[in-house]
């Protein structure tokens, strides 16, 4: 029967506890949300949700074609000037999506006989960009400087791409950036960096992790960053110099055959971006909501990871337990993320817990005590 082997995968899924679900929510939910990754709590910020609906009558419902074709507008070209100013590239191009971003930074800067170096946290979207290169890709150890350096000595010729997240989505760690650009200076490589963890939390006033290492800007560094977190809305972007982005124009695949950016997404991300310069406060919030949060989880005797900007990941012992976990907290009012294998490439389940700006003390002191009552083998 066609299909029939999903079936046989779907039992492996439900003996392994990994089956996912869909769960809508209501637009008016009651639970705290540590789930979501509003890092800087603008998704529902009035100038923001007043910007998409503006976007929405003036441009209408979609971009109506590729970027290329009819779905540029204004907006797409005011929010890539204003996003590349304040990380500090040259330049910048949106995409519909984070994920779209990173296929299309990874393919088109590693053509045939080139080598990718990726370390072995990165996001699903950079590997997926990997096996969609025409490259040879190595996969290094996680955050592991001296592993780079060992891979671009294998080199025999052509172009080479160092590629990491720079904030890691699973627990929240940053990557050695410094380190990384020195070892891809010392082989003439390029660094491609994911910063979707790290822009609007890391760095002055939020402007990313690359901002911060004193990497915004070089000629043979490249970010993407995505809209759907620290600004609250959807998209993603590249951003580097100019002839890098307009290489991306003539050959990124995702961006030449995709629709363009909706253009409510595109005004809600503009005016996150425009509330985040007024307030940069709001970066500096969210790191110290987080560090609440780990304190306070480790004084428990949980196991934390010190988060290096707005994720915290909290292990479980096991993807049966870390499902049953997160299950209770929302039960007890508390929204939480619950990551297990294969989401997780070192198998270890966790609970994955987002800081928001907007998010008080006293909202961090409750989930922090829902969290430790309800944790595997505590007394009922």
């Amino acid at each position: 029967m066609a299909f029939g082997w999903i079936d046989e995968q779907a039992r492996v899924r439900r003996d392994a506890g990994l089956v996912r679900t869909l769960r809508p929510r209501p637009a008016d939910s009651p639970l705290l949300d540590l789930a979501g990754n509003d890092y800087l709590g603008l998704a529902r910020h009035p100038e923001v949700t007043e910007q998409a609906a503006r976007a929405a009558r003036t441009w209408g419902g979609g971009a109506t074609g590729s970027r290329l074709v009819s779905g540029s507008t204004r907006l797409h070209a005011e929010l890539e000037r204003e996003l590349a100013e304040f990380c500090g590239f040259e330049a910048a191009l949106v995409f519909a999506s984070g994920y779209a971003a990173n296929l299309a930074a990874v393919t088109t800067l590693a053509p045939h006989g080139s080598l990718l170096v990726s370390d072995a946290g990165n996001h699903a979207s950079l590997i997926d960009g990997c096996r969609l290169a025409r490259g040879t890709t190595q996969v290094v150890g996680h955050a592991d400087p001296a592993a780079v350096r060992k891979a671009l000595a294998t080199r025999e010729g052509g172009p080479a791409v160092v590629v990491s997240d720079t904030v890691f989505s699973v627990d929240g760690d940053a990557a050695p950036l410094p380190a990384l650009a020195a070892a891809c200076r010392a082989y003439g490589a390029g660094l491609l960096v994911d910063d979707a963890h790290g822009v609007g939390v890391l760095g002055d006033g939020g402007r990313g992790a690359p901002h911060a290492a004193g990497l915004a800007g070089a000629p043979d560094v490249v970010t993407t960053v995505t809209l759907s977190k620290a600004f609250g809305s959807q998209g993603g972007a590249v951003l580097g110099p100019a002839r890098v982005i307009d290489h991306l124009v003539n050959a990124a695949r995702t961006f030449i055959f995709d629709t363009g950016l909706a253009p409510a997404a595109t005004g809600a991300a503009l005016a996150a971006l425009r509330v985040l310069r007024r307030e940069p406060e709001r970066a500096a919030r969210a790191r110290a909501v987080a560090a609440r949060l780990h304190d306070r989880l480790t004084e428990l005797g949980l196991e934390a990871v010190r988060p290096d900007a707005a994720v915290v990941s909290v292990r479980a012992p096991s993807p049966e337990q870390a499902v049953r976990w997160a299950a209770d907290c929302r039960e007890a009012g508390l929204a939480v993320g619950c990551f297990r294998p294969p989401s997780v490439p070192d198998g270890v389940s966790r609970l994955r817990l987002t800081a928001r700006a907007d998010l008080t003390d006293a909202e961090v002191d409750r989930a922090v005590t829902v969290i430790g009552r309800l944790r595997p083998g505590a007394a009922g």
